[in-house]
């Protein structure tokens, strides 16, 4: 990758350079020059990393300048620099200190600008992958509908309720006491939880607060047509209203403007709510739908590249064992040919030596087409395919068939290769004295448990043997599934939805996809 693709992958990275710079004048010296450093110097040697922190430099920028605002609005008399925008606040001098004055400069701008790094910051933790990304993903994917039903995504309630505090952060943050802070503290963690656990509550109450927010700026909007904007005297706080400061005059209108588009986007997410349900049950539907799509997707794949691996072996067989041997056949017979006048006893001999070529070669061509499909399975069924498998094993294998059909061949010979290959690992790794071999049918379900009182550790992840049944299943939704803890015993249990024969295919059920405990 080279140092461009780099960069525009990892984008937001090169905001944390300019997060430190917009700390200059805000915090006491060495700090900035510091944070300067330290950004430029992450963003040159890890982007990828930087870029997943950038969302927290953002959200710290934005916070700290909220609550450097409210500060100067209530107590600070030493005016700052925050980013683009210079704050102070007036003083006048007084007997054994300074009193505060209503003359302000930069509050409104540095409002909107510490509200633009708190959305900014959302923005990019949606679009990196660091912890919480996927949430916001997840209510943009339910804003917009991405192919499936458009709900009111519940993590809104989280920026609903920041807009609530904010309005009456002056009771809350800055009332002297500690209290109302708690309160405000634990107003965000309610939500939380509420999202969690009740996420239509959390719908619900997001939109009838933002719809109230939006009347709320609306009717400051309308205050502004009818009077012209009261100004701001000086008796009481400026109220932050969103990215908006009511401090009188032109600001009524901006805060007009601000809940008109409040007002709009509550009015546009509450018809989704009166079909919450059914849009609910479709969005489940969509989801079950699409990891079907994935699923089907990778055992498709899976499929092709078990069956590309069967073509190359079968042809390796054929050139490796029957082809060389009628290969010698042909040339034993040539040469007995030559020699049939000349010496009859040696082209006897060429003779007898291509019979017996000829018959190693049929036995080849018979373990190759028992190694694609048993004859055993195709002339007796499954249940006495398997019984052979357990009488050739050179342990004690007990068996307990119960089937009152027989599966598709396909899904027959599935099982039957896995049972095989789970049988012989059973001999050759576990060091097993008995296995046990238990196959019935229920619930449109074909079940296959193997149980061996061996070594234990067998692990589907970990080598060829298992994860090739595994894959093999997965092409009719079958799963394979474990479980062998050191010391044994060792269960392996295989399902796969079929039919049997004389019953209706509608009439199955889906795999259970629980592990064995």
């Amino acid at each position: 990758m080279d140092v461009v693709t780099r960069y525009l992958v990892n984008w937001p990275v090169l905001l944390l350079p300019l997060v430190a710079l917009g700390t200059v004048g805000l915090l006491g010296e060495p700090v900035p020059r510091i944070l300067v450093i330290l950004a430029v110097l992450l963003a040159l040697a890890a982007p990828a990393e930087g870029a997943k922190v950038a969302h927290l430099a953002l959200f710290g920028y934005g916070a700290y300048g909220l609550f450097k605002l409210h500060s100067l609005e209530v107590y600070e008399s030493q005016g700052v620099r925050y980013g683009l925008v210079t704050a102070s606040r007036g003083v006048i001098a007084i007997p054994g200190g300074y009193q505060l004055t209503s003359q302000t400069s930069g509050f409104g701008p540095m409002l909107a600008e510490a509200v633009g790094c708190l959305v900014l910051g959302a923005c990019v933790l949606g679009v990196t992958g660091a912890p919480g990304g996927r949430a916001v993903r997840r209510a943009v994917a339910q804003l917009r509908g991405g192919g499936q039903p458009k709900i009111v995504p519940p993590l809104l309630l989280i920026p609903v309720i920041f807009l609530w505090e904010e309005l009456f952060s002056e009771h809350l943050w800055y009332a002297g006491t500690a209290a109302p802070g708690v309160l405000a503290a634990v107003a965000f963690a309610a939500g939380a939880a509420l999202i969690a656990a009740l996420p239509r509550a959390a719908a619900v109450i997001a939109v009838a607060g933002t719809v109230i927010l939006g009347l709320y700026g609306v009717s400051w909007g309308a205050h502004w047509l009818t009077t012209g904007g009261s100004a701001y005297d000086g008796a009481a706080q400026s109220t932050p209203f969103g990215a908006v400061l009511l401090v009188g005059g032109n600001s009524e209108l901006l805060a007009g403007l601000q809940g008109l588009a409040l007002l709009g986007f509550g009015g546009f997410l509450l018809p989704r709510l009166l079909t919450w349900g059914a849009d609910a049950a479709l969005a489940a539907r969509a989801q079950a739908l699409t990891q079907r799509v994935t699923r089907l997707t990778q055992t498709r794949s899976d499929a092709t590249e078990v069956a590309v691996a069967e073509l190359r072996r079968i042809e390796r067989d054929l050139h490796d064992g029957a082809q060389a041997r009628l290969v010698a056949v042909g040339m034993s017979l040539r040469a007995a040919e030559e020699l049939m006048r000349a010496d009859p006893e040696a082209a006897r001999a060429l003779v007898a030596e291509a019979r017996e070529t000829s018959s190693r070669a049929l036995h080849d061509l018979r373990d190759l087409v028992r190694g694609i499909y048993p004859p055993v399975l195709a002339d007796r069924g499954l249940a006495d395919a398997v019984r052979a498998l357990a009488l050739d094993a050179p342990v004690t294998v007990d068996t307990d068939i119960t089937l009152q059909g027989e599966p598709p061949m396909p899904v027959a010979a599935a099982v039957y290769f896995g049972i095989a290959e789970i049988l012989t690992n059973a001999v050759r790794h576990s060091g097993a004295d008995t296995v046990e071999i238990r196959i019935g049918y229920a619930g449109g379900l074909l079940r296959a448990t193997i149980t061996d009182d061996g070594a234990g550790g067998a692990d589907a992840a970990h080598g060829t043997g298992l994860a090739g049944v595994e894959r093999r299943l997965a092409t009719f939704d079958g799963i394979l599934a474990v479980s062998s803890p050191i010391g044994g015993p060792t269960i392996v249990a295989i399902e796969v939805p079929c039919p049997l024969s004389g019953q209706d295919p509608d009439r199955l059920t889906r795999p259970s996809w629980q592990a064995i405990s």
